[in-house]
């Protein structure tokens, strides 16, 4: 609990898909003065992402979808390369991460190793992100993934030498934190992969 804030108000603006909360209270500034604001926030659940990646090819997944959001805020084509991620949907975050594997990428895996989680834009969305990564062996492969098929995801999946997506990353075309986030991850801490 925080003594910092009072008279919390929290309404509803929108629950059309998600909901959007206009939340009004007062906060104890620095000053010691009650301050009365207002904030919106976006919840949406909480979510997982996963960097599949495989040692002996020195290759990883990601996929590519259009984006709406990105599209309206100057990408050109409104599509993003991303790592495979998805909302919980009140799983646990591996068993989450595991069916979103299989349905986007069409990898079957037993296991996903957390390796840490994020508030990825804490001024305006409730969501913390779990983050995962992933060995994959062509064994695996049990479908051609590409989403599922009520959700409209159109996904294609893509397998890059993880060299080259690093080059993505610095060149400008992969554009998503959580992407970036594990595509450094893997940097530092899979050194077979980045050799």
């Amino acid at each position: 609990m925080n003594d910092r804030i009072r008279n919390m108000k929290v309404s509803v603006l929108s629950d059309n898909w998600y909901t959007l909360h206009k939340v009004d209270f007062e906060y104890l500034s620095n000053d010691q003065v009650w301050e009365k604001q207002s904030r919106e926030a976006y919840d949406r659940g909480n979510g997982a992402v996963v960097l599949l990646y495989n040692l002996q090819r020195k290759s990883i997944i990601l996929t590519r979808q259009f984006r709406m959001p990105t599209y309206l805020n100057k990408n050109k084509d409104g599509m993003m390369i991303e790592a495979c991620a998805g909302l919980l949907d009140e799983n646990d975050p591996e068993t989450a991460i595991l069916k979103e594997i299989e349905e986007e990428t069409g990898y079957k895996l037993a296991n996903a190793t957390k390796i840490f989680e994020s508030y990825m834009s804490p001024g305006s969305v409730t969501e913390i992100l779990h983050f995962f990564i992933a060995e994959y062996s062509e064994k695996q492969k049990v479908s051609e993934g590409g989403g599922a098929s009520d959700e409209t995801e159109n996904i294609e999946v893509l397998e890059y030498q993880f060299q080259d997506a690093l080059k993505l990353l610095k060149t400008g075309a992969i554009k998503d934190a959580k992407t970036i986030m594990l595509l450094q991850y893997a940097q530092i801490n899979l050194v077979d992969l980045a050799k």
